[in-house]
């Protein structure tokens, strides 16, 4: 499964993607919600995790767009 998330917390994110891909998931990490966005419309993803409260886009939004 390919996997994208969207966590501005380096120490949640290193932990959430070390599972994954230990799980044998291919992880994207992204820190922001602008990035999020690109990196979303960019790939194809089987899922992704956002945080809500992110820096320059916030989760919800992000989403909707």
């Amino acid at each position: 499964m390919r996997i994208l998330l969207i966590e501005d917390d380096i120490k949640t994110a290193s932990y959430v993607s070390r599972g994954f891909t230990e799980a044998g998931h291919a992880c994207d990490v992204v820190d922001n919600g602008q990035d999020g966005l690109f990196q979303a419309t960019r790939e194809p993803y089987d899922v992704m995790i956002v945080d809500r409260m992110l820096p320059g886009l916030d989760g919800l939004s992000l989403i909707r767009a």
